[in-house]
């Protein structure tokens, strides 16, 4: 950073030394200009390739759901030369953030897994919430409306198979859910397609 400038009683001496000065500002204009060595204290810790595997690696943690490990480098990547690599791994961070935050909620009956199950599966966030309704069946494997809500999770996220025993489950606990997958927008596509169609129209002919 460049000195501040004497005051100005200190200008009686001017005359004298002039030369001295001079000479010292002329050294300090010079000293920008050189470029630090790499390596050198000062020096950019990320150039661009480093950046980039940060941010790559970092998307591979974010992938495999280890957010706090995938943070941490993309705040790496954020610190790098390529603006727009750094302008991603920050939109990243916030998504990281978001998932830490989650995985704070205090859930610990089947009503907490199931109720936080039913609002991920109403933001699309179908494999969230199949996570959070697994963990609520563990703790009430007979609740009907549980299984329900599951085998509607796993039909959104194409696991027929599973949905349909889910769904069926969920029947035997409660024949009404029949109706209620009758009426259900999310199980639309499926009602008329086997095996869902014998689950959910069993009075119909030919099946």
């Amino acid at each position: 950073m460049p000195e501040k400038k004497k005051p100005l009683t200190a200008r009686k001496n001017t005359d004298r030394r002039i030369t001295k000065p001079q000479a010292s500002k002329t050294a300090k204009a010079a000293e920008p200009a050189r470029a630090p060595a790499p390596g050198a204290a000062g020096a950019p810790v990320h150039d661009g390739p480093k950046q980039l595997g940060n941010f790559e690696a970092a998307v591979r943690l974010f992938h495999a759901r280890q957010f706090k490990e995938a943070r941490d480098l993309f705040q790496q990547a954020v610190a790098g030369p390529e603006r727009d690599v750094a302008n991603r791994a920050r939109m990243h961070m916030a998504m990281c953030d978001r998932r830490l935050q989650q995985t704070t909620v205090n859930l610990h009956s089947a009503e907490d897994y199931y109720n936080y199950g039913i609002a991920l599966i109403n933001s699309r966030n179908v494999a969230e919430a199949r996570t959070h309704l697994e963990k609520a069946l563990e703790i009430a494997p007979a609740s009907d409306y549980i299984h329900y809500a599951l085998a509607l999770a796993q039909a959104l996220g194409g696991d027929f198979a599973h949905a349909h025993d889910n769904l069926k489950r969920a029947i035997e606990l409660e024949p009404r859910n029949r109706l209620i997958a009758r009426q259900d927008a999310d199980f639309a596509p499926l009602a008329n397609q086997p095996p869902f169609d014998a689950l959910i129209y069993p009075e119909k002919k030919g099946w």
